[in-house]
């Protein structure tokens, strides 16, 4: 810190001259004519090429032509690697300048942050350059694409990138890979929510990705698909890149033979290994797998588990599914056989050969807050039931929100009786609303009827709460919204709804909105003939195992297709639990789809 604070008094010394020999010929009248430099060619000497000759050339200019030449000073110091110098002299050089001259030292300014890694600030170097000149060009997206991947907003990096790569004529093969990369890596509700942007060659890159998250598991269908693509977007830039993509020889691991399968049979949690016991099972009977192998993880000798998987000439393990057990299985040494984990460690970083489904509720929260924050919601609130996974939820929820936005979605617990309602009308200003109507009746003689009215301002309302909960809620919130004030869009977690609860009459919870998994929510998605056998063996199976059902119908697909998805990220798995991604850190992410609640059924919507 001494050392920067030493080298920034040394740069003001040597640039004070400079700076205010400059402004004074600003400020004197001008006599000689202007001519703008132009910028230094490729073919310029060395000398030429550098901070200190555009400041020493400054010294011979007056007014415009002496800016332009201090600006392109700026500008080489970034190249030069010296970003404090650049940021420096550019804040002393602001106060002079407008329009392109402004926009060119904002710029300047912001890749100066970026580098110093003031993301925050470089970001609002980029917000005045937009305001100051609405020609943006290449060196402003390419600029917004860096700033807004360092602030994790992977799709507006993603349109700024487009932006760039449409106004680069020399834009080639490595642009073009670059962006695939980028695509590959965004989950379903993410590119569900590019639809509706207008970024250059997006439509023909999103039905891409689309068409290789769907089908880029299957080698026949896939090139059917890239075919059909090549016919609907002829002129599209990554024609190159689908021609690849259809002469490139995937290499299909084999299927798994021996499968050893860990799970809790007996102790405390049997109804949930049981549970995942059943959807591996379903599963098996549509798969042509040689045998499996099913551990209980309660009574299992993990001492000797090695040498028992290396004796069976086991080649997958799927489980174990409580936590405490991953983290046993983990910290045997040189187990080498790929494993498919049904929960996460926080404890152990997984190996190569290492994989893990999350069933995290957070990863819901941040799903579903990225998702309503695009709406444009301004005053939302967050209703939360006061239990630890809720709670969880909720704070998960409020810190997307916040990131997305910078502003925090107000939390507000409530409980179940009467304390329910007098917290929900408290949030929504309806206690405020009779206090006025009262100390109005006190100030006249006779008595006015007039209705409560809630809160305007607030726009949108998040439940999280069990389904129970939630039942008794909703109708509060409806009967709390004055008859003259539009209605309040409601959404939920997927803890909010039940197919047992739903059993009953489902109109108190008409028009709220909520995430949940393909298989418990009506759709293309839900796998229907194995839940109508479901239901017939096990009517009275609770929905947190129905998740785990599903879980183990998904997990015993995936054994033969984790290795796939590794290798080519843009393969995604279409299961009961969501749509999977395998992330960089071997663990699988899902993206949930959305249901609404109509008088007297449950459907799936689109949420844009």
């Amino acid at each position: 810190m001494k050392s920067e604070s030493h080298r920034f008094s040394i740069l003001q010394l040597t640039l004070s001259a400079v700076i205010v020999a400059f402004l004074a010929s600003c400020a004197a009248p001008k006599t000689t004519k202007i001519v703008q430099q132009p910028e230094v060619a490729k073919t310029a000497e060395p000398e030429q090429q550098s901070a200190s000759y555009f400041i020493r050339q400054s010294k011979e200019q007056t007014g415009k032509q002496a800016l332009n030449s201090l600006i392109t000073a700026s500008d080489y110091q970034l190249a030069e690697g010296q970003p404090l110098k650049a940021l420096w002299l550019a804040n002393q050089l602001q106060a002079q300048t407008s329009g392109q001259q402004e926009y060119r030292l904002l710029i300047v300014k912001a890749q100066a942050l970026l580098e110093l890694e003031q993301i925050d600030l470089a970001w609002q170097q980029l917000v005045k350059a937009q305001s100051v000149n609405t020609d943006l060009d290449v060196k402003y997206y390419r600029l917004a694409h860096q700033v807004n991947l360092a602030r994790g907003f992977t799709l507006d990096a993603l349109d700024a990138q487009l932006f760039a790569f449409s106004m680069n004529p020399q834009a080639g093969e490595e642009e073009i890979e670059a962006l695939w990369q980028a695509f590959q890596q965004l989950s379903s509700w993410q590119l569900s929510q590019l639809d509706n942007n207008k970024a250059p060659y997006l439509s023909g890159w999103v039905q891409l990705t689309k068409y290789a998250h769907r089908f880029g598991d299957d080698l026949s269908a896939f090139h059917r698909y890239l075919q059909q693509w090549r016919r609907q977007f002829p002129t599209h830039p990554a024609n190159n890149l689908v021609g690849q993509l259809l002469n490139k020889e995937k290499a299909y691991p084999l299927g798994a033979q021996r499968i050893a399968v860990i799970l809790p049979l007996s102790g405390r949690q049997q109804a949930a290994g049981s549970a995942a016991q059943q959807g591996i099972l379903a599963a098996y009977q549509e798969q042509s797998i040689t045998k499996l192998h099913f551990f209980d993880s309660e009574t299992l000798d993990w001492t000797t588990l090695k040498s028992t998987l290396e004796t069976l000439e086991i080649d997958y393990v799927i489980g174990p599914l409580l936590r405490e057990r991953v983290n046993q299985y983990l910290a045997i040494d040189d187990i080498t056989i790929p494993s498919l984990l049904l929960n996460v460690s926080a404890q152990h970083t997984l190996s190569e050969n290492q994989f893990a489904i999350s069933m995290r509720p957070e990863d819901e929260a941040v799903q579903a807050a990225a998702t309503l924050a695009r709406k444009d919601y301004q005053m939302p609130i967050v209703l939360v039931h006061q239990d630890q996974v809720s709670q969880r939820i909720a704070t998960a929820f409020v810190d997307e929100w916040q990131r997305v936005t910078g502003y925090a979605p107000k939390l507000m617990p409530f409980s179940k009786g009467k304390k329910m309602q007098t917290m929900l009308k408290s949030a929504l200003g309806v206690f405020q609303s009779k206090a006025r109507i009262d100390d109005l009746n006190s100030r006249i003689k006779h008595t006015i009827k007039a209705e409560t009215r809630n809160r305007r301002d607030i726009d949108m309302i998040y439940i999280v709460g069990s389904a129970t909960q939630t039942r008794l809620l909703k109708p509060h919130i409806d009967v709390s919204i004055s008859p003259f004030a539009d209605t309040i869009p409601i959404y939920a977690s997927s803890r909010s709804h039940s197919l047992a609860v739903d059993e009953g009459d489902t109109r108190d919870l008409a028009g709220m909105s909520f995430t949940e998994m393909p298989w418990l929510l009506a759709s293309q998605a839900q796998n229907k003939p194995l839940m109508q056998v479901t239901k017939q063996l096990f009517p009275t199976r609770s929905d947190s195992l129905q998740r785990i059902f599903a879980m183990g119908y998904d997990s015993l697909a995936l054994v033969n297709k984790l290795a796939l998805m590794q290798k080519y990220p843009y393969v995604r798995h279409y299961g009961q639990v969501g749509t999977l991604q395998l992330a960089a850190n071997q663990i699988l992410t899902r993206t949930l789809l959305w249901g609404r609640y109509n008088k007297d059924s449950v459907q799936q919507i689109a949420m844009d």
